[in-house]
């Protein structure tokens, strides 16, 4: 059976855009569809778009949008049960926009009525196959923040998650193929310690989950590492 495709125009993060757009006083006045990207079940993923918009000052914004809506990111601590040492988990996968290899925290986005803790247990299930609860998941920022003050509308929820298992339970995440194959994400896990980690990370995002976390637990020694 064919899903039925959600219109843009019915879509949480769209609607949640145009409320925005409201609120900070802007008059939008046309929206094209470039580009739109829906998920296997038909819901909207990201949406490329030209719209016509006027500031309160009379001046117009920039036309381009990329519609994006809401993610999460979470920081996967895993620590020896024996000698406290810390490892974190990342996932390698190919970036999107030039398809080179990229070394990230699992990650996801945020659709309809989710809530992002729920959202941040399921991509450290789906991704790394470690099963966390919501209520495990810590979160370090207490308002939505902006990874680009240009043309996109993504708002990031950061998370970090801690679990104690023996060297043994710790080393078998690593180098697990993992991913959603509806989804097309081919997934290598990796783990590593933390300023290992932070060396093969290259995207902001998480990069600031590090020192989010470090400043969290009050770890300033490992901070001096990174």
């Amino acid at each position: 059976m064919t899903k039925k495709q959600e219109a843009l125009t019915d879509a949480h993060k769209f609607k949640f855009w145009q409320q925005q757009l409201a609120i900070n006083g802007i008059k939008l006045n046309e929206v094209q569809e470039q580009y739109v990207r829906r998920r296997h079940n038909g819901e909207v993923l990201f949406a490329l778009l030209t719209i016509d918009a006027d500031t309160p000052e009379g001046d117009k914004i920039p036309p381009v949008v990329f519609l994006k809506g809401h993610a999460v990111s979470v920081l996967v601590v895993l620590i020896d049960n024996d000698t406290r040492e810390k490892f974190v988990v990342l996932v390698r996968q190919r970036r999107v926009c030039d398809g080179s290899h990229t070394y990230e925290h699992p990650a996801g986005m945020v659709d309809v009525d989710d809530e992002p803790a729920e959202v941040g247990a399921r991509e450290v299930g789906e991704e790394i196959g470690l099963a966390v609860t919501p209520g495990d998941l810590v979160k370090l920022n207490n308002r939505l923040w902006y990874p680009s003050t240009g043309a996109s509308d993504e708002a990031m929820h950061y998370f970090f998650v801690e679990k104690e298992l023996s060297r043994a339970e710790i080393m078998s995440f690593h180098h697990r193929n993992m991913g959603v194959a509806s989804e097309f994400e081919r997934i290598t896990t990796v783990v590593a310690t933390l300023p290992e980690a932070h060396k093969l990370v290259n995207n902001v995002n998480g990069l600031l989950i590090h020192f989010l976390y470090l400043k969290s637990v009050g770890d300033f020694e490992t901070m001096r590492l990174l």
